[in-house]
């Protein structure tokens, strides 16, 4: 009986804590979308992966090439000669395939490099305005299953994070 009457204690005290907490949602895909260097970052990744691409195009380009020689030589081929261009031929497909997964855990590096400070200037001009607001919580809209109403402060968000993002910018 004492341990039920705790329990509901318990329980009573964290509905008021909970009550009094102040909770606001932002869009931050809005948030993002604002910022000047967000999109200079997509423009370098971009850039990065297009070089990618031409460089894995290359590659490909010398493997068909080597290909056709080798099926256009190989009546003409003894069987120790097929054998070491069959081998040559599978090693170089192999370097497309180890280069192209080289080429993907590059641009995963590169686009975590690009958007940290990004993202830490987003989550700096959240807590700022959380702050100013007397917020306990800041749910992010694109990742919650359901909020009706409720205070949006993703304009306020947005004024503070150009404002961050100016301030690095000439750093």
């Amino acid at each position: 009986m004492k341990k039920l009457l705790v329990a509901l204690a318990v329980m009573f005290s964290m509905g008021t804590a909970l009550a009094q907490s102040k909770v606001a949602h932002v869009n931050s895909q809005k948030l993002l979308d604002t910022l000047p260097s967000r999109k200079v970052a997509m423009e370098k990744l971009k850039d990065f992966e297009n070089a990618g691409v031409n460089e894995l195009k290359e590659m490909e380009a010398d493997f068909n090439a080597a290909l056709a020689k080798y099926e256009k030589e190989r009546p003409n081929m003894t069987p120790m000669l097929i054998k070491i261009e069959e081998e040559k031929l599978m090693k170089k497909q192999q370097n497309i395939q180890d280069r192209e997964q080289g080429l993907n855990q590059e641009m995963q590096m590169y686009s975590q490099d690009l958007n940290k400070p990004i993202l830490e200037r987003v989550q700096k001009a959240v807590e700022i305005v959380s702050d100013r607001k007397k917020l306990n919580y800041v749910i992010d809209e694109s990742v919650t299953l359901y909020f009706k109403g409720g205070m949006d402060i993703t304009a306020e968000v947005v004024v503070e994070l150009m404002r961050l993002d100016a301030e690095a910018n000439k750093k």
